[in-house]
């Protein structure tokens, strides 16, 4: 017997609105919501907390060298940096609230935050 025959049309309309609801939700409930500023961390301090609507360039001054950190509007990264490996640099754009780019040699470091705080399974 094939399975189909028993679906009804009130069964297709359910797993019709169950996936949209899952597609909908994922958004909501997984991404931490929208990045609004980025925090720019010199040796552990604050150096400057960004609004990110604007495009602005801005340098940190590090034991090794300067830092050259990017704004643009939805997302920052760091341009250049003095550290030998460059991984700060490697990490580019940075969307979404959490995620982070640490020049450690040059103790520099961007991250971007939104109005909601973002758990991961490490801090949760």
């Amino acid at each position: 017997m094939n399975w189909l025959t028993l679906i009804r049309p009130g069964d297709w309309l359910i797993m019709l609105l169950s996936a949209a609801a899952v597609g909908i939700s994922i958004p909501v409930f997984w991404q931490g919501g929208l990045a609004d500023r980025a925090i720019i961390r010199q040796e552990g301090r604050v150096f400057a907390e960004v609004d990110l609507k604007a495009r602005k360039q801005y340098e940190v001054a590090g034991p090794l060298g300067t830092t050259l950190i990017a704004v643009e509007p939805g997302r920052a990264r760091v341009v250049s940096d003095p550290s030998p490996r460059q991984y700060c640099v490697k990490q580019g754009w940075l969307m979404r609230p959490g995620e982070i780019a640490i020049c450690a040699p040059n103790r520099v470091s961007v991250q971007i935050a939104g109005r909601t705080k973002v758990y991961d399974s490490i801090s949760y």
